[in-house]
């Protein structure tokens, strides 16, 4: 087990590190705008990776970064809808077939039929992956409105509450983070695979 994860930990920490060591630069926030926004249609890592130590570093600017965050996240779900919209054979279709959720589009499908509203709002917020509701969210057609409204509820949610606990308890989150690193990393890649798990789960 251990092998297995290592080489990811020694990634996800040089990651981190360097993360960290550039947070506070001019370059910060362009760099969580944009994986916030690809993050919602295609790209496959969560913008909390960015987040956690850019408040870190600079926790009196805590809104401003999760603003940043929550707000080119929601942007890049417009992106996901048109590729569902309009592209979904050229591109969507890709991204499905990437991260092998052909299977999760039928029942996504189904659950913006029963509440479009609920099933972004739920993806927004959790690990479940987003960029499938939002290309499917496109592909279904359901009301741009609804997409917008239960993205930025959901992201916002997320993304300032994350933001806000580490304003509050900064160092002690962060002396946290440093001396149980590895095990966070193995705890939350078990997290972002089971979100994928339970979309194909719930397709059966």
């Amino acid at each position: 087990m251990k092998k297995i994860f290592e080489y990811p930990i020694k990634f996800v920490r040089t990651c981190y590190d360097w993360t960290i060591g550039w947070s506070a630069t001019k370059h910060a926030n362009w760099a969580l705008a944009c994986i916030s926004f690809a993050e919602s249609s295609f790209f496959p890592v969560p913008p909390d990776v960015l987040l956690i130590p850019m408040v870190i570093a600079q926790r009196k600017k805590w809104f401003q970064i999760a603003f940043i965050c929550s707000l080119c996240s929601v942007l890049g779900a417009l992106l996901g809808y048109f590729i569902g919209y309009q592209l979904y054979e050229l591109v969507g279709q890709k991204i499905v077939d990437f991260y092998n959720l052909q299977s999760a589009v039928d029942v996504v499908s189904a659950k913006y039929n029963e509440h479009a509203f609920f099933a972004v709002f739920t993806a927004a917020f959790t690990p479940i992956p987003f960029k499938v509701f939002t290309i499917v969210a496109g592909l279904c057609k359901i009301s741009i409105f609804t997409l917008l409204l239960a993205s930025a509820i959901g992201r916002s949610a997320r993304f300032f509450m994350v933001a806000i606990l580490i304003r509050i308890f900064g160092e002690k989150i962060q002396f946290f983070i440093e001396k149980y690193f590895n095990l966070l990393t193995i705890v939350f890649t078990i997290l972002l695979i089971g979100g994928f798990f339970c979309i194909k789960l719930f397709a059966k």
